[in-house]
């Protein structure tokens, strides 16, 4: 067994005696063009990584290839709406053998329940929680009869503790941590990794760049490369969570996901109630 130093000073330990380097390994990433795909994806490409870029909007994805070291002569791209029944499957028919995917793709959901349509609804479920599981369940069979391999679920804070307008989101991504936590003992006798990453508030990619509505003040924020940064750490370490956000942040969402009464109360105090209709203004045209 080796042992490492958690970002909390928590000790860990992981079953791999080596840490498994990116370099040569073909992975997939969906939502590849939004500000936390983009950051990914400079960061498994920078690491040796060979992408297979994937998101809805084809000019984009090609110019995102183009930029990443080695050019869209090493990197693919794959353009799908995950939105659409069965699109995630036909995701994987096309791209071939794989070596990992990092499922980032998710539609922000945030709004009164009521506020969404039918179809809203489907939506926001296929893309944030059904499509990662289709992908996986695609993936993950062939990963094991290799006998290596990674899969990596972003997925946030917002699957540890409710909040104001965030219902649907909230569902999605405590669902997502949940199906990956017993997806990773399932797949973990055959040498393939299964890892979680949740960032807390980014700034300059995410919910907050997208709707205009800025963070609750003294929590702090963290950045689209250190998200990057974790997906690549937990990667070549085998992590079961690596949680991104700043200190103060981590301990009251750990806090709050043991004592949810609390948590409500101080989101109640705290003006999150405005913070959250903002959100779901800014965000109303992206279901």
């Amino acid at each position: 067994m080796c042992e490492r130093a958690l970002t909390n000073g928590q000790p860990y330990k992981s079953d791999r005696l080596d840490s498994v380097e990116l370099e040569g390994k073909r992975l997939l990433l969906s939502g590849a063009t939004g500000g936390l795909g983009r950051a990914i994806a400079i960061e498994l490409a920078g690491a040796g990584g060979t992408l297979v870029l994937s998101s809805r909007k084809a000019e984009e994805l090609e110019r995102l290839a183009g930029s990443l070291p080695g050019g869209a002569g090493r990197h693919e791209t794959a353009v799908a709406d995950l939105a659409e029944p069965g699109a995630a499957e036909e995701l994987l028919e096309r791209t071939g053998d794989l070596d990992g995917l990092v499922a980032n793709a998710a539609l922000p959901a945030t709004g009164r329940l009521e506020s969404f349509s039918s179809d809203d609804v489907q939506r926001a479920l296929r893309v944030n929680f059904e499509s990662p599981i289709l992908m996986a369940r695609a993936l993950g069979s062939k990963l094991a009869e290799k006998g290596v391999g990674h899969l990596v679920f972003i997925a946030s804070l917002a699957g540890k503790v409710g909040s104001p307008r965030s219902s649907l989101y909230n569902a999605t991504k405590f669902g997502l941590r949940g199906f990956a936590f017993g997806l990773r003992e399932d797949l973990h006798p055959h040498g393939v990794g299964v890892s979680v990453v949740s960032p807390g508030f980014v700034r300059d990619a995410g919910m907050f760049a997208d709707s205009g509505a800025k963070p609750p003040p003294g929590l702090g924020t963290t950045t689209p490369k250190k998200v990057a940064e974790a997906v690549t750490r937990a990667i070549r370490e085998d992590r079961n969570e690596l949680t991104v956000a700043p200190m103060r942040q981590r301990f009251l969402t750990e806090f709050g996901y043991r004592h949810p009464e609390f948590a409500a109360r101080v989101q109640r105090r705290g003006g999150a109630d405005k913070i959250a209709e903002e959100l779901a203004s800014g965000q109303s045209d992206k279901r």
